[in-house]
């Protein structure tokens, strides 16, 4: 009796363990992602997208082996195609994909999971951000996935990933959000902000949907980071606050995506800057500089400070923080919170864009000119924020060396300094110092962080 007592002891944990893991019901055997996929897949969509482009020699621009090749190496047109997916966002066809997918297309065709087909036009379209976004021609009552707060998304969470991988139709992957605010691993873009999840994203799933288990969007599908080239790395997803932002700037009608401007640098506070600053922990960004016309100048940064947070949401990064102020959008004022001196202070920052002002008074040189086609303007905050160029530059900067300008060394971003020693401080000074050095010219530029000197013969 006591064997038959003990063994029954022995027995019930495993009972009572065992008994947790088997379904209780056929509903529970039957669970599964079906329903999800059957509710969001219609939304999710192949694109199909080409564009003609002409097949030149390497030589045709330079001066003397284009003359020569010209008869050996005429341009000829060639088709270049992509595939991709991409995700409607509202009944009358307003849908989402990736830049690289379609933002130099001339021609793209849309087909829904019914192989019902719709011919697209670009809205608005950002090569930095990878993000396009697109109006089907003819749309009416169109499946859509709604907008999830991305900032809500937490890691650990389950996710479908949803697209046409390898042109082999839709497709579903599960995976879980395994990190965010990921900035700069995926595209190798600095800018870049991103959720990560190991939901498989291959080739041709890129603009596709990242959904969560209710069904709404929380990312767009962007890219994976392999050793292989497949699918067994981690993919990265453009949040879903960011793509909601270019909606709202192409219905608007605006044609280039506006950014709130900083007009700051600063760097990544890490272990060895928390230390010299006596701080407990590394975090924020340590500012370095600051243009006189930034909206943190005006708000009351200085350069030494740290920027902890925005919005309430910390910022490690300088990608985190034009994040931050991107998906607030230009007109609004952001909550900023800093470290200076051992303490902390609030700040409210008018986000605006960057100022066109003083006047570019864009110069480009004339067929008699020294160096025709060479366009050159004088900088300022927008200049400095198209070209990337160091938030403090000043004078005038290249923006199209031209074809002799090319060939003579100048590059787009280059900071012309002087003129066989002469300072060159206005756009039209440019063409006169040319055409007074020749035939033997010394350009002094900035590049960078270099200052270099061009000689030639004109």
């Amino acid at each position: 009796m006591i064997r038959i007592l003990l063994a029954l002891v022995l027995m019930l944990p495993v009972a009572v363990q065992a008994d947790t893991r088997i379904p209780a019901s056929k509903s529970e055997i039957s669970l599964s992602f079906a329903p999800l996929v059957k509710q969001a897949a219609p939304a999710v969509v192949n694109i199909y997208a080409s564009r003609v482009v002409e097949q030149r020699s390497p030589f045709a621009d330079d001066p003397f082996f284009g003359n020569f090749f010209r008869d050996f190496a005429a341009p000829r047109p060639r088709v270049q195609n992509s595939l991709g997916s991409g995700v409607i966002l509202s009944p009358d066809g307003i849908m989402v994909s990736n830049y690289h997918v379609v933002g130099q297309a001339t021609d793209i065709r849309v087909v829904l999971n019914t192989r019902e087909e719709f011919a697209a036009r670009v809205l608005l379209a950002d090569e930095e951000s990878d993000i396009a976004i697109l109006k089907l021609d003819g749309a009416r009552n169109m499946p859509f996935l709604r907008f999830r707060d991305s900032d809500t998304v937490e890691v650990g969470e389950l996710v479908l990933a949803i697209g046409n991988p390898f042109g082999v139709g839709q497709t579903v992957s599960s995976g879980i959000v395994s990190g965010l605010a990921r900035s700069g691993t995926a595209t190798g873009n600095a800018r870049g902000y991103f959720i990560q999840t190991d939901a498989p994203i291959n080739p041709g799933n890129s603009g596709g949907a990242l959904i969560d288990i209710n069904g709404d969007l929380i990312g767009v599908n962007t890219s994976i980071l392999t050793r292989s080239g497949g699918s067994n790395g981690i993919g990265f997803a453009i949040p879903s606050a960011l793509v909601e932002q270019f909606v709202k700037q192409a219905t608007s009608g605006e044609q280039r995506f506006q950014r709130p401007w900083a007009g700051l640098t600063g760097q990544s506070v890490d272990a060895d800057i928390s230390e010299s600053l006596g701080r407990a922990a590394p975090q924020g960004i340590l500012i370095s500089a600051i243009h006189p016309a930034s909206p943190f100048l005006e708000a009351g940064l200085r350069v030494g400070d740290v920027i902890l947070q925005v919005d309430r949401q910390p910022v490690n990064t300088p990608a985190e923080m034009i994040y931050r102020m991107s998906v607030k959008g230009i007109g609004e004022t952001a909550r900023v919170q800093i470290a200076r001196q051992g303490k902390t202070k609030a700040l409210k920052v008018n986000l605006i864009a960057p100022p066109d002002s003083p006047a570019r008074n864009t110069k480009t040189l004339g067929g008699t000119d020294v160096l025709p086609g060479l366009t050159v303007a004088r900088i300022n905050p927008a200049v400095i924020e198209e070209l990337g160029l160091p938030v403090n530059s000043e004078g005038i900067v290249v923006l199209d060396p031209g074809r002799w300008g090319a060939r003579a060394g100048l590059r787009t971003g280059d900071i012309i300094t002087d003129i066989n020693g002469r300072v060159i401080e206005r756009p039209a000074q440019v063409a006169r110092a040319l055409a007074k050095a020749a035939p033997r010219i010394a350009i002094t530029a900035i590049r960078g962080s270099q200052r270099i000197q061009l000689r030639f013969r004109a």
